[in-house]
């Protein structure tokens, strides 16, 4: 293996204050081990394990965990409007991440490292759907884009730092967020009420809708503001990853929603 790829897997964190206060992120050991056992457990073990087991009854566990991650979200969305448009913190046009020694430099730190953690978090979504028995639903859009946002939230913090462009992402992911959970919480509360929900499909929508404002506001840095220092190669990943997430859930939607209803017309 090139010297220079070790150099980046064993490199300090970017920002020190993440390797000395903040666990998880001062190594990739714990971030790598928890992904592969995710993945082992999700895709293989979880599967033999729940193979002969009658579905667990997690109702009130996700309920409880459905509302958790709906303030969660909602109180990260509302601390990053304030932080990105009322303290007008960034330049909307370069957003980069602010200097060590700037007054909001904390606030930054610790907005980035508890959507960090609450990504992690995220990844109890499949190992609820395991244990439920509930394999419909652990698609590779599901698998993939937990897996994604978390190994990328870790190397970006690793080896760029906090904050900078992609508070934008946790801003638009946390709302999405929000209602989803809300979505959630009130079919897992009331099961009766689930095939009723008319504004579902419309969650997919916003979760679309995200993925073209990021993958604009990269397109928009890359073409007419050629001169931001936010890493070139963190904006043609949120380009690729927007793309892709663009792809996948618009194909979930026309599976879910359109083939559906063209199949009923015919």
């Amino acid at each position: 293996m090139d010297s220079n790829v070790f150099e980046i897997f064993y490199r300090a964190p970017a920002d020190p204050v993440l390797a000395k206060n903040m666990p998880m992120t001062a190594s990739h050991w714990p971030v790598s081990l928890l992904l592969v056992g995710y993945l082992l457990f999700v895709l293989k073990i979880g599967r033999i394990f729940m193979e002969k087991r009658k579905p667990y009854n997690l109702k009130n566990i996700i309920l409880v965990y459905n509302i958790c991650q709906m303030i969660y979200n909602a109180a990260m969305f509302s601390y990053a409007v304030h932080f990105i448009f009322v303290n007008t913190t960034y330049d909307l046009l370069c957003m980069e991440s602010l200097p060590h020694e700037h007054p909001f430099k904390d606030t930054e730190r610790w907005l980035t490292y508890i959507y960090f953690l609450n990504k992690v978090i995220d990844l109890l979504d499949t190992v609820f759907f395991v244990l439920r028995k509930s394999s419909k639903q652990i698609t590779v859009l599901h698998v993939y884009h937990h897996v994604l946002m978390v190994s990328a939230m870790h190397w970006v913090l690793r080896l760029y730092g906090v904050g900078g462009q992609y508070m934008m992402m946790g801003l638009f992911n946390t709302f999405v967020h929000t209602v989803m959970y809300f979505y959630y919480f009130i079919s897992a509360m009331y099961p009766e009420l689930k095939s009723s929900l008319w504004w579902k499909k419309y969650i997919t929508r916003i979760q679309m809708g995200q993925f073209i404002l990021l993958f604009m506001q990269a397109a928009f840095v890359l073409l007419f503001n050629p001169t931001c220092q936010f890493p070139i190669f963190l904006q043609y990943l949120q380009l690729s990853q927007s793309s892709v997430m663009i792809v996948m859930f618009g194909n979930f939607y026309y599976h879910a929603y359109i083939k559906p209803k063209h199949q009923k017309q015919q």
